[in-house]
């Protein structure tokens, strides 16, 4: 069932990173998200490359690992989402996976969630980030309907990584709403302060409509996505969808 309007023209803009954990979290509801707004609205995921290549390593990198893992926890506490018992380490970039999963959108929608996720469960289930091409390949291995081998060589083409480095630097142009934003929760989504300006944090969801544009930040309900989608595109009916017990309990 699709999603029905009044008003044409509604686009959502995903800020995203596979090892993001507030966006592994946030999974869930956005999943919903999508059900309730299909054939109503353009979705365009933004991979913001949350851990870069050229970032110092760590002095102790057990240390490191040691306090990621009390942060994961401490996020997972505040979303439910599952945790590895043991991470491994922490990843060293998250831009082979991004680039991965820029890629599998050439293979369709469904294909390129299933990668996505099989990429965040490399971190938030299993412990072994996929942060390098060989760590991603052997990670998606199976993945039903993906043609791996073309996967692959699209992740290392010219137009994947220029697309990519794009969405690298959109991620670092947020807009003035979520600069020194103030709110209550644990994850209210203010921009994060760089070397160099400003970037979104993840995720972020952006509604653009006829009405105008709306900026959804942070760790936040469902009921607050479907409210920037009808302010921005008045007459928005979300189409009904039947939501399981866990669902429901998403706001």
């Amino acid at each position: 069932m699709t999603a029905r309007t009044g008003a044409p023209g509604l686009e959502v803009v995903e800020y995203t990173d596979p090892f993001c954990p507030w966006a592994w979290g946030s999974e869930p509801r956005l999943r919903v998200l999508h059900r309730m707004l299909a054939g109503a609205a353009r979705h365009r995921r933004v991979f913001g490359i949350l851990f870069d290549d050229d970032e110092e390593p760590a002095p102790d990198p057990a240390a490191e690992t040691a306090w990621y893992a009390r942060y994961l926890a401490e996020v997972a506490g505040h979303t439910g989402a599952p945790r590895a018992a043991v991470l491994g380490w922490v990843a060293a970039s998250s831009r082979p996976a991004s680039l991965a999963a820029a890629a599998a959108e050439r293979q369709g929608p469904e294909v390129a969630e299933r990668v996505l996720r099989r990429l965040r469960e490399t971190v938030f289930v299993q412990g072994e980030p996929a942060d390098s091409p060989a760590r991603v390949r052997a990670a998606l291995c199976g993945v039903p309907e993906l043609d791996l081998d073309r996967l692959v060589a699209e992740a290392d083409s010219a137009e994947v990584r220029e697309r990519v480095r794009r969405d690298h630097a959109e991620t670092r142009r947020p807009v003035p709403e979520v600069i020194g934003l103030r709110a209550d929760g644990p994850h209210p989504g203010a921009a994060k302060e760089t070397e160099d300006g400003h970037r979104y944090a993840l995720p972020t969801l952006l509604f653009h409509g006829p009405a105008g544009r709306r900026a959804v930040p942070g760790w936040r309900p469902l009921a607050a996505y479907l409210a920037a989608a009808a302010a921005v595109c008045p007459g928005l009916e979300p189409a009904p969808v039947e939501l399981s017990p866990e669902e429901r309990r998403l706001g």
